[in-house]
């Protein structure tokens, strides 16, 4: 089916329903087996809950919230919104009853749809006593909801093909909280078919059997607006993964043509290789002309993306020495650049003509702007946000008179048109010598240590940075003197080619990960600079006096 910019994602839907009923659109782990469901079982499975929903009679263009992990029953669930005229407001499952009680009363939604979440009991508290709720099978269902199963056991499937306006609202995706309280954005029907329409070359659309890989949140901006909005225009078949523990496994099966990530999952891959051969060794093999191709296939297979045609990386800064690692392995990634504001993307990476450290041009849809007094990335695109859901003074700091929506984001464009991210507007602080530093950009000068996982630069106040590290794994399995003299080694080789005032003074290594759960990064697996500043903030200038080079936390 030919993507247009007007065509809207429950048309695709219509149109595999009707075309391909049988070829497979869903698969769902489970242990050593999968079950599938094809367009048709999906759609009817749709059409089932969209004839519920209908019967509550709720307000028209109502907000209905979901909440789950990535699983067959959300995109379902999704299309069933779609159909039944109302608006989805998908949540993350990691929130506990303090975080979705705000969320669920600011959002007004009316009914809630429950599935795959790891902790329930920790959850349910905050919500309205009042609401009604769904219930996914398979996944704990909470014995006092509605239950998926007895709704397609007793409603008949909607009949028809109502096709929404574009001007319609398709959902409020509220934003993971990098940067402050989580923000409802608004966005339409026309949005979703403006975007893909503007990316389909380099999203590489034309792919004959595509197969897409779903694990990061499908409630966040770039899988819901790019991965499930391409698949339903393109007819993929949607693979899952049942769990962290199964990752590995669930990609090598998938197999998938198109995969999209984060840096944080190619410094994993890396590790994982580097766990079963060291650097010397794989090092050795790529340099004999033979062995090198055996190698190279073994790796990609091994990782399951033997078959990809499309890689994107985006989210967060992709540091050039992990993207030039994997493309000696026959790895290429492409960098891709948006916000939830825009629909998911402002930026992709030419296959063709990659530029290390740009996130690659504007797509054919957007206008961009830096400003020349801050420096900050601005963006125009039909794709843009209508605002932030009941936020009006929020909304008008984003998008100025003249439409212009301010990313946060600080950068510059190089004379080819390929955006150079520089870091966060707002993240930039002025160290004690009056200097302004921004720290993602020195962060990322410590991607080449295989035993550092994430890191976050700190100097508020004090005359130099510090450096805040997370270890890996890998560097767990080696003794404390190694790991310090290897994380001294790249404080070495970091600090010359940074500016006097930008040059890290310490390293301290966290003995405590950084996770969701200590809500020290977001489920996109982004840091909380802001939550990890205030819980570090009162220890800079004792670690900035210590003698050590690196300092281990107790």
């Amino acid at each position: 089916m030919t993507i247009t910019s007007t065509t809207t994602p429950v048309e695709y839907f219509y149109h595999w329903e009707k075309t391909t009923p049988d070829k497979v659109f869903l698969r769902q782990p489970f242990g050593n087996t999968w079950t599938d469901f094809t367009w048709h079982e999906a759609g009817q499975q749709a059409r089932r809950l969209a004839t519920y929903i209908r019967s509550l009679e709720l307000p028209v263009n109502s907000h209905i919230g979901l909440i789950s992990k990535n699983c067959a029953e959300w995109v379902i669930s999704d299309i069933a919104i779609m159909l039944s005229g109302h608006i989805s407001v998908p949540f993350f499952p990691t929130l506990v009853a303090e975080q979705i009680k705000p969320l669920l009363l600011h959002s007004g939604c009316k009914l809630l749809l429950v599935g795959k979440v790891d902790n329930w009991q920790v959850m349910k508290d905050g919500l309205p006593t009042d609401l009604p709720c769904i219930s996914f099978p398979t996944y704990n269902p909470d014995p006092a909801h509605t239950q998926w199963n007895t709704i397609m056991a007793t409603q008949p499937p909607f009949v028809g093909t109502p096709v929404p306006p574009l001007d319609q609202l398709i959902t409020i995706i509220y934003t993971s909280g990098t940067t402050g309280n989580p923000k409802g954005v608004q966005i339409t029907f026309g949005h979703f078919a403006a975007v893909l329409n503007a990316a389909k070359t380099t999203l590489r659309t034309d792919v004959p059997i595509p197969r897409f890989f779903s694990y990061m949140p499908l409630c966040h901006g770039a899988e819901r607006c790019i991965l499930e909005n391409a698949a339903l225009a393109t007819g993929a078949t949607i693979y899952f993964t049942e769990s962290l523990d199964t990752f590995a496994k669930n990609l090598a099966e998938a197999r998938p043509t198109h995969f999209g990530s984060v840096p944080r999952i190619w410094v994993k891959f890396q590790q994982g290789i580097l766990a079963k051969m060291s650097q010397k060794k794989l090092d050795i093999l790529l340099r004999i002309p033979i062995m090198s191709g055996i190698v190279k296939k073994k790796i990609r297979q091994g990782l399951g993306l033997n078959d990809v045609h499309y890689i994107a990386v985006g989210a967060a800064p992709m540091p050039i020495i992990l993207t030039n690692w994997f493309r000696r392995l026959g790895i290429h990634l492409q960098e891709v650049y948006g916000m939830t504001e825009t629909t998911g993307i402002i930026c992709l990476m030419p296959r063709e003509t990659i530029r290390d450290g740009t996130v690659g041009k504007p797509i054919d849809s957007v206008t961009l702007k830096i400003s020349p007094s801050t420096g900050e990335i601005c963006v125009k695109a039909p794709h843009n946000m209508v605002g932030y859901y009941n936020e009006p003074t929020m909304t008008t700091e984003t998008i100025d008179a003249e439409g212009w929506l301010h990313t946060g984001d600080a950068g510059n464009l190089d004379t080819d048109g390929y955006l150079n991210i520089t870091g966060r507007v707002k993240e930039m602080y002025k160290t004690s010598k009056g200097e302004y530093v921004a720290p993602s950009q020195i962060e990322m000068g410590f991607a080449s240590n295989v035993f550092i996982e994430q890191v976050c630069v700190m100097g508020y106040g004090i005359p130099q940075p510090i450096a805040l590290v997370v270890l890996s794994e890998l560097a767990r399995d080696n003794a404390r003197p190694v790991v310090t003299e290897s994380l001294s080694h790249t404080l070495h080789g970091l600090n010359p080619v940074l500016k006097p005032y930008e040059r890290v003074h310490r390293v301290v290594v966290m003995l405590e990960p950084w996770t969701v759960e200590n809500n020290r990064i977001t489920p996109t697996l982004k840091i909380k600079r802001k939550e990890i500043e205030k819980a570090f903030a009162n220890q800079l200038e004792n670690w900035y006096g210590r003698p050590d080079e690196v300092i281990w936390e107790v």
